[in-house]
């Protein structure tokens, strides 16, 4: 099957876009995860990441020096299953370990943590079936969740934002991680829709609403 993946890199502040096979290995991941693995049980044919979280994904393979098999990793958030702010639907977490012995399980989480490979690693008493590690951005606008956003932002979660929009309002955005002025009229249209503040910028309040009515919303949000 093929796959429209987009990445954005870190290091050029670009978005990179690749048509793979699902049996293709994921860009900047080498040969240790494949576009099937990432997308998983997701039904759509786009995926979205960054260099940050595939290069956090090599390093901690290589470290752990075994095959890792990947349950749940990418959800397009009118898919749902996961929380608001979901790292799942920015294309940053991996849930794994589902097939391990719980002490086996337990090595892969304290190795996580001690490692400082991932900006963020469930607790066991969270996820005691599976260890979730994720490459999230940094600050997050709300205590915890997706960082600002405002015109000429570029990335994976300016991809989270406009397919929200089209889950939420139908706005009809070409999903590709540019914030530029035509998801700005949409962002404001929302605000203005919500009685939020009117500025085209996408802060805590923005996320919380925009994201607690996208998540779960339909074929919209997650087809390509």
């Amino acid at each position: 099957m093929t796959m429209t993946v987009l990445v954005h890199n870190m290091h050029t502040n670009q978005m990179e876009r690749y048509t793979l096979d699902t049996r293709d290995p994921m860009p900047h991941a080498n040969p240790t995860l494949r576009v099937g693995e990432f997308r998983g049980s997701s039904r759509s044919t786009l995926l979205w990441t960054n260099t940050a979280t595939m290069e956090a994904w090599v390093a901690f393979r290589n470290l752990w020096a075994r095959p890792i098999v990947v349950p749940f990793c990418f959800r397009r958030i009118g898919e749902g299953g996961h929380a608001q702010q979901s790292q799942h639907y920015a294309g940053t977490a991996f849930d794994v370990g589902q097939n391990l012995p719980a002490a086996t399980r337990n090595q892969m989480r304290n190795l996580a943590i001690s490692s400082r490979i991932w900006g963020h690693i469930d607790p066991a008493h969270l996820t005691p079936t599976w260890v979730h590690m994720d490459r999230r951005t940094f600050p997050p606008a709300c205590s915890a969740g997706y960082p600002l956003l405002r015109r000429g932002s570029m990335g994976n979660y300016v991809c989270i934002l406009q397919d929200a929009l089209n889950t939420v309002q139908n706005a009809g955005l070409n999903v590709d991680g540019l914030f530029g002025p035509i998801t700005n009229g949409a962002v404001e249209r929302f605000q203005a829709n919500q009685r939020l503040t009117v500025d085209g910028i996408v802060g805590c309040n923005t996320w919380r609403a925009l994201t607690s009515r996208a998540v779960g919303g339909g074929a919209r949000g997650w087809m390509a």
